[in-house]
């Protein structure tokens, strides 16, 4: 599953008018203050005045705008509490507490039903791919349709992990422990100031993930309507090749999560886009977690 694309949009452009006041405020481009600053104490001004103290022409002016931006909104303004990491941290916990149970619930069922868990699984990977769509365009976020995004995803990750574990034994433990590794690293880069998204980078991004999901969609189509080996043509050095790069831009879109995160917490965004930012790093480590466990299946698979 693909995160730009749902990255796109996460947070609202609602509250940059009130940073822009805000700002205005500060640089007194309003008038007020700032003509009478233009002013010096040689050309008549009192110094009183000059600097805004009480009872003064300009004191009235700064009173006036001090009074503006005393009642200036929140961020967050009628739509509630303002969200923060700790909320983030909670729904995305939450988001993948449903996922887990999603892939136990799909291992529980391969044991009993071992000859339909791959079918049930293409229809939740299907169902995942629909529900996110549906979450990445929404203008709100939906706790009940993201948590319902992390259930399909959770049954089709159990499944494609179960199955990969039967032909790779160890293999779900080494992919889970590269994808907490790569997902700590980058919070501790990004968390330093080390690395950032930037809007060349995303563009960027963007266009590299256009190619890498057109070239997927034809690999899933010779996957399914020949007679090719279980990873298509990602299959060799070239799968491990094309994994690679996968790998760099499920990463990159950690970056980007993070980064939408920090800004809506410093714009102050209302408490449930909370929701948004949970979905985003749902997306992301869901889509790193199959890349790495489908590069050490390929590279497992050539050392047989």
């Amino acid at each position: 599953m693909s995160n730009p694309i749902f990255n796109t949009g996460a947070f609202p452009d609602q509250f940059s008018e009130k940073k822009r006041e805000r700002r205005r405020f500060y640089m007194n481009d309003q008038g007020g203050v700032t003509e009478q600053s233009r002013q010096s104490p040689a050309q008549g001004q009192p110094f009183a005045a000059q600097y805004g103290m009480p009872g003064q022409q300009a004191g009235g002016a700064g009173a006036d705008q001090l009074n503006r931006q005393y009642n200036l909104p929140d961020a967050a303004g009628s739509q509630g509490a303002a969200m923060t990491y700790d909320d983030v941290i909670r729904k995305t916990v939450t988001s993948f507490a449903v996922v887990l149970l999603g892939a136990a619930g799909a291992v529980a069922l391969g044991m009993v039903m071992p000859g339909a868990i791959m079918a049930l699984a293409l229809v939740a990977a299907l169902a995942g791919f629909g529900l996110g769509l549906v979450n990445a365009f929404k203008k709100e976020p939906n706790p009940a349709l993201i948590l319902a995004y992390s259930a399909t995803q959770g049954f089709f990750l159990g499944a494609f992990t179960m199955v990969m574990e039967m032909m790779f034994p160890g293999i779900a433990v080494q992919a889970v422990l590269a994808t907490l590794a790569v997902f700590g690293t980058v919070l501790a880069l990004f968390k330093s100031g080390k690395v950032r998204a930037t809007p060349k980078l995303n563009k960027m991004f963007f266009v590299a993930i256009i190619g890498y999901a057109v070239f997927s969609l034809m690999n899933f189509g010779l996957m399914m309507f020949t007679d090719m080996e279980m990873f298509g043509l990602r299959s060799g050095w070239f799968g491990v090749a094309i994994g690679a790069f996968a790998i760099l831009l499920a990463t990159y879109s950690l970056v980007m999560d993070f980064t939408n995160i920090q800004e809506g917490v410093e714009a102050g965004v209302s408490q449930k886009y909370g929701w948004a930012a949970a979905f985003g790093l749902t997306v992301s480590l869901v889509w790193l977690y199959i890349e790495i466990l489908r590069v050490i299946a390929i590279v497992r698979s050539m050392a047989e």
